[in-house]
């Protein structure tokens, strides 16, 4: 039994769904409206890199199209078949198809289910401090701070 009240094993699809759907500020927060993720790597208090079993119901995104200066991140689609947009276009995915997003590729990317079906897929990251979040189709920049996302205009006005 382990002393710190952490889980050794457990159902992806059963683990807490996060409380805070959402890290955006308005209006960007309503635009992946409908996501569920379920925080799996907090959940066993891994420190180095994070993994979300998340949930897209028909007609939602992953994310606003984005890239991470310090963060590889790596997705792998259990179910469904949502389209990855990235600068090259448009990519069709499929159950037991991955992609992934080196750090510091500028290569915006995010996940949209254009379809009338579910479309469950595990995402990981790094936790590098220091990361900055640049959003080619949005007046929207990020950077970790401590820990936390800080959101201002490009310009560097905050939300």
């Amino acid at each position: 039994m382990p002393t710190d009240s952490k889980p050794l094993a457990v159902v992806a699809a059963d683990a807490p769904a996060r409380t805070k759907p959402s890290n955006y500020p308005e209006p960007f927060a309503a635009r992946v409206a409908g996501r569920v993720k379920r925080p799996l790597g907090d959940l066993f208090a891994l420190k180095h890199f994070g993994v979300n079993h998340t949930t897209l119901p028909p007609k939602s995104v992953s994310a606003l199209r984005h890239a991470h200066s310090r963060q590889d991140e790596f997705v792998y689609i259990l179910a469904g078949h949502p389209t990855l947009y990235t600068d090259e276009g448009a990519t069709p995915l499929s159950p037991g198809m991955c992609a992934g997003f080196p750090a510091g590729s500028g290569n915006g990317h995010k996940l949209v289910n254009e379809t009338d079906e579910p479309v469950l897929y595990l995402e990981v990251g790094d936790r590098s401090e220091g990361d900055e979040v640049s959003y080619p189709e949005d007046d929207l920049r990020a950077v970790q701070v401590d820990g936390r996302w800080a959101f201002t205009h490009k310009d560097g006005r905050p939300y």
